[in-house]
């Protein structure tokens, strides 16, 4: 990929961020950054367009809506792909058409530098729902897909080389678009692109940011055009900077996280709106609520569908029990009961609010224990920090909120302790939330344990419709059972 002066930009931006005393940041964006960016960036605008994306999140104290966030989270602490166990659904626009997968990237008949750039990212064969979702983003005629796809499955690296793919580098202006929730997000899109087009400097790339500020009346000559939808909707419209008429292939991702930020499901619809009937459409999502699922469906017409089988998920490999107690108090007597026979392994405790989390925290450190405290309010970075010290073993413990609950793979997790029962803002039971938390165990096809604490009839109440929506059994726990507990968690 070619370089400008995107490589001074970002150093510019991260010396205006504020320090973090110590922390070694695995995914900082390199010296030989990738963007062809016209003009240096105004990193004070940049960095307003962080705070702009993310505004709200410090108050919202149970941590729930911060999408954006736990999806940076996940790609920072991200180093290999995970082994998922989930079956991919497919549905197909014409179901008389023939499902094509491959189990090489050989057989994609990839441009010898776009292979060679796979290789040298560390994928020796396709991802699961690569197999199935790049034959149809490489397909003559173009198709259009709606994907679910979390983090870790090579998600990015697929989508990333269907751009690439479809480009002609002879052609000096704007044929790819992807719209990313935010401004970090999609510096992470641009470093895979980097890395995929490393031998393929034909191709340039642009960031449409609210930092990157061009000249008007200019006509962008880079192919790939990364940014957020206000930014990437301006460039398109007001500035002229992009024909978004001559764009073949629009990417849309983290689709609940972006309509989950005020605005931005409009603009993005505003952005489809302009492009030609023949440009191909791929939005993916790691969830597929229906809000997001009729979301999809404005964007991406005609689309094939690739779905992950929830039903198969966790539950049939981990052991279910509640603790009944009267009070808080009562709760953590409790968990220092059984913390001799939770910290043989690792094990991860889930609160409700910040406030409940920091107090746990503390009143473990107190009683000696070694815990490590992951919330909301700290950095992005910081998070990452305190997930990789747990995943080394340097805490046996991890006390969190909600911003832990989705995509962090632990081999050494045995044991999840609902301290707070999940609920969603109505008070009902947040079941999915609950599968995500106790997922956490049960993994790699070992054996895992979930303890939930139950303080009143209506956490008791919350227990029994989670365990009437799974279909599971969950067993009160009696002081008989610790030998059992201590044999799963080790």
């Amino acid at each position: 990929m070619a370089t400008d002066s995107w490589a001074q930009a970002v150093d510019e931006q991260e010396a205006a961020a504020e320090s973090i005393g110590g922390l070694q940041i695995k995914d900082k964006p390199e010296e030989n950054g990738t963007a062809a960016i016209a003009t240096d960036s105004s990193s004070a605008a940049a960095k307003s367009e962080v705070g702009a994306e993310n505004k709200g999140t410090d108050e919202d104290e149970t941590d729930k809506d911060d999408k954006a966030a736990q999806s940076l989270l996940n790609k920072l602490i991200r180093n290999n792909l995970v082994n998922n166990t989930n079956q991919v659904e497919v549905l197909q626009k014409d179901p008389n058409s023939p499902l094509y997968s491959v189990k090489s990237f050989e057989e994609l008949r990839l441009k010898p530098q776009l292979l060679q750039g796979v290789y040298g990212m560390g994928f020796n064969r396709p991802s699961k729902i690569q197999e199935t979702a790049l034959p149809m983003m490489l397909a003559e005629p173009p198709q259009n897909l709606i994907a679910q796809s979390q983090s870790g499955t090579g998600k990015t690296a697929a989508f990333v080389l269907a751009m690439l793919s479809h480009v002609d580098p002879n052609k000096r202006y704007p044929q790819c678009l992807c719209v990313s929730p935010t401004y970090e997000l999609a510096l992470q899109t641009g470093k895979v692109i980097e890395q995929m087009g490393k031998h393929y400097p034909e191709v340039r790339l642009v960031y449409a940011i609210r930092g990157n500020k061009l000249q008007r009346g200019i006509k962008l000559e880079e192919q790939i055009v990364i940014g957020t939808p206000g930014t990437m909707l301006d460039w398109c419209g007001k500035f002229k900077f992009i024909d978004p008429k001559k764009i073949m292939v629009f990417v849309l991702d983290e689709a609940d996280v972006m309509i989950a930020t005020q605005g931005h499901q409009d603009q993005s619809i505003r952005i489809q709106r302009m492009l030609p009937k023949n440009c191909q459409m791929l939005l993916f999502s790691a969830t597929f609520e229906e809000t997001v699922w009729s979301f999809a469906q404005r964007i991406v017409p005609d689309p094939n569908i690739i779905k992950l089988k929830r039903e198969e998920e966790t539950l049939d490999t981990i052991k279910q029990y509640y603790v009944l107690c009267n009070s808080r108090e009562e709760k953590f007597q409790a968990l220092c009961n059984l913390y001799g026979a939770i910290t043989i392994a690792q094990a991860m405790i889930f609160c409700h609010t910040r406030k409940t989390a920091g107090w746990l925290a503390g009143e473990l450190s107190r009683e000696g224990h070694q815990v490590a405290l992951l919330s909301g309010e700290m950095q992005v970075e910081q998070r990452a920090a305190v997930i990789d010290r747990f995943r080394e073993g340097k805490e046996k413990v991890l006390v969190t909120t909600n911003v832990c609950a989705r995509g962090i793979d632990v081999e050494q997790v045995s044991v999840v302790i609902n301290f707070d029962l999940p609920v969603d803002k109505d008070g009902n039971p947040d079941n999915e939330t609950y599968l995500h938390r106790i997922g956490r165990t049960g993994r790699f096809g070992k054996r895992g344990l979930a303890i939930n604490m139950v303080d009143s009839k209506m956490s008791m109440n919350i227990l029994n419709r989670i365990q009437e929506h799974f279909s599971k059994r969950i067993e009160k726990l009696d002081t008989d059972d610790l030998d059992e507990i201590e044999k799963i968690a080790s």
